[in-house]
């Protein structure tokens, strides 16, 4: 930083997110403060998202399976065991989304009211 400047503080920037979200119309949550992005989605987009999911990890499990099948002569061994991952996995996906909790592996869904209060705790 160019003449001894520094950098904007976590607050600033969590406040003009705030604004920028408002600006936009919202923050993907309802009135009642639960996410409500799977709501807006409807009911086939749900049935569909699904479907892909599961088909989508089965064919990716397969399709490892086969190919290091076919490269260490193997056959159907590898198959076998990455058809079970795969649907293993599209499960574990399908779950995840039906639980709302469409984040990545090894994060958790917070409550904003706790963050909130853990951030002015620690000030």
């Amino acid at each position: 930083m160019a003449e001894g400047r520094k950098p904007a503080s976590l607050e600033d920037l969590d406040e003009r997110l705030k604004a920028a979200r408002k600006n936009r119309g919202g923050t993907g949550k309802g009135e009642s403060g639960k996410d409500n992005r799977t709501g807006t989605q409807g009911g086939l987009g749900i049935a569909l998202r699904i479907g892909v999911d599961l088909v989508a990890a089965v064919i990716v499990g397969v399709g490892i399976g086969f190919l290091l099948d076919y490269w260490l002569d193997t056959k159907p061994w590898f198959l076998l065991l990455f058809f079970v991952l795969g649907s293993a996995a599209g499960i574990l996906n399908v779950f995840r989304m039906a639980a709302g909790y469409d984040l990545a592996a090894g994060y958790k869904k917070t409550d904003e009211t706790t963050d909130d209060d853990d951030a002015k705790g620690k000030d």
